[in-house]
């Protein structure tokens, strides 16, 4: 009988499909390139893996402008592609969970391009969100709202209408008070649920419904403290969202085990408990700790904050430090001011769009605080997600030419955005070739001749690796996992973060910067070499 509570202390990779193993040489990862490396997969030891999205789409936004939300983009295979993985996947112990987008389609969706043939008023457009303008003519935008990638969140079409997009101009908002909407992605739940999916990321889980009355308030009015409650922003957060995913619950609960969820949802932690809880999507990611800096109190803090919310809201907790939106956290943890706990924490971008100057990253550094901090999180209860290639202690592409990159936050915000390119980067399968291994020649991003160093092959028979590391500490995981508890143990020095969880093992990291005694008990795993029964700085060990 298959376990319906997997999902609570699962170690979920995620594989962004363009970037991860390209079958056919066009230089973009596809369906097959990540059946082929299932024995990687397994070999490593996670129990689940997450798609980004793999559906039709001009890659307006990597992926998340999606064409058809029931196929796969010609480029990177086809259903019965999808069909071979996931069985392959099941065939190796491996769930497979795939994100699902459902705040915006793309611009070239059958039921936008339907809207734009469409006159005012039309059932066509009642799908998305279509206002007039304001000024003579109406040849101002309805708002002065901002998109998310910058500029103005509202497109205007040829026939003077405008439509709002929270993202880029690609991506139209939905228009969630249809019932037509939430019908059809009832539908499309359920065909993915059919071909065998275990679960759905859910991409921007708190922008679904929106009040568009009007008059709309104004850009400052959205950011003045207090003008808007909990749960009354016109498009964040608002509390009807919940209903979506109520029903959304009603079709996951129709299969066995029932399908899971997890929330993409910035909101305040007090917030997250409602799409965490079992009458809704049942999990929601946490990205307190990838926002932390490097310091024990911070990290005591948010742990301790977060698992006391999963016991409050029935869900267990989600972890993470590095994923598709975000500059590596072997890169972050390498940077000046990443261990200022007084000051602003350190996220890359700054760096990035200084031009990722190298003389001031500490590579080394920052690979060893990336360990520890995994080690750490793969002993704490609930859920843990990790990144394709932070396995191989990958760090951030900092120097790809403007001509090359391709994420629209580059593009809508120069001189003030990079953008995400950096982080979804091929990954480097062999020391060597066009595309270390990638596929037969090129990759869609360039990727820096540095990668050999950390290519899989060049890893994969060495016990020092970052690879070994991680393939050790996930075994250890599933072996020594218990209830989803710990116990905080207070040791002398407050640079020290030591808990103990059920069956008597215990994690212990030194986030300060000279060795300290270690605790009694036999040493199970080390994120860098002991020195004497010490424990180094930037290190965790696993104790019995």
């Amino acid at each position: 009988m298959q376990d319906p509570d997997w999902w609570r202390q699962a170690a979920v990779y995620q594989i962004y499909p363009r970037s991860f193993a390209d079958s056919d040489g066009d230089g973009i990862g596809d369906l097959r390139g990540v059946t082929s490396r299932i024995p990687y997969l397994k070999a490593l030891g996670v129990d689940a893996v997450w798609l980004s999205p793999f559906y039709p789409s001009a890659l307006a936004d990597g992926g998340y402008d999606v064409d058809d939300y029931r196929d796969v983009d010609p480029r990177l295979g086809t259903l019965e592609d999808f069909d071979e993985m996931v069985g392959a996947l099941h065939g190796a112990g491996i769930k497979c969970i795939v994100d699902i987008v459902p705040n915006h389609t793309s611009n070239r969706h059958a039921w936008f391009q339907e809207a734009l043939a469409a006159p005012r008023g039309s059932a066509a457009r009642e799908r998305y969100i279509f206002r007039d303008g304001t000024g003579p003519g109406g040849a101002e935008p309805p708002s002065d709202w901002e998109s998310v990638f910058g500029g103005s969140a509202w497109e205007q079409t040829r026939d003077g209408q405008w439509y709002l997009h929270l993202f880029a101009r690609e991506q139209p908002d939905l228009n969630w008070d249809n019932r037509e909407i939430r019908d059809d992605f009832l539908r499309t739940l359920r065909f993915w649920s059919d071909r065998g999916v275990d679960g759905f990321r859910v991409d921007v889980a708190h922008a679904l419904t929106k009040d568009m009355s009007e008059p709309l308030p104004s850009r400052n009015e959205l950011h003045t403290e207090g003008e808007n409650a909990e749960g009354a922003h016109p498009f964040w957060d608002r509390d009807e969202v919940h209903e979506v995913f109520a029903e959304w619950r009603s079709v996951f609960d129709e299969y066995t085990p029932p399908r899971t969820a997890v929330a993409e949802a910035w909101v305040h932690a007090d917030r997250r408990a409602r799409y965490a809880s079992p009458e809704g999507l049942g999990q929601a990611f946490n990205f307190d700790l990838l926002r932390a800096a490097w310091n024990a109190d911070q990290f005591r803090d948010i742990i301790t904050a977060n698992l006391r919310e999963a016991a409050n809201s029935g869900a267990s907790s989600t972890w993470v430090f590095s994923n598709h939106d975000v500059v590596r956290h072997a890169t972050r943890y390498g940077l000046p001011g990443a261990d200022d706990a007084n000051g602003a924490a350190q996220d890359g971008s700054a760096w990035l769009l200084g031009g990722g100057d190298e003389s001031v990253l500490d590579r080394e550094v920052g690979e060893r605080r990336a360990r520890a901090a995994t080690q750490l999180m793969l002993a704490l209860p609930g859920s843990a997600y990790l990144y394709q290639g932070e396995e191989l202690g990958l760090h951030e592409v900092a120097d790809i030419p403007d001509d090359a990159r391709q994420d629209p936050a580059f593009f809508r915000n120069p001189g003030v955005e990079v953008g995400r390119d950096g982080c979804r980067v091929p990954l480097p399968w062999t020391a060597d070739g066009g595309s270390f291994g990638f596929g037969d020649d090129g990759a869609h991003l360039p990727q820096p001749a540095w990668f050999g160093e950390y290519a899989v092959q060049v890893q994969e028979d060495d016990p020092s690796s970052t690879l070994s590391f991680y393939r050790r500490a996930l075994e250890l995981r599933r072996a020594l996992q218990g209830e989803e508890t710990l116990e905080w143990i207070d040791e002398p020095s407050a640079d020290v973060l030591h808990f103990t969880r059920p069956g008597g093992w215990h994690s212990v990291t030194n986030f300060g910067p000279a060795p300290v005694q270690l605790p009694e008990g036999t040493v199970l795993l080390s994120s860098s070499p002991l020195q004497d029964r010490k424990l180094p700085t930037d290190t965790t060990v696993w104790l019995r």
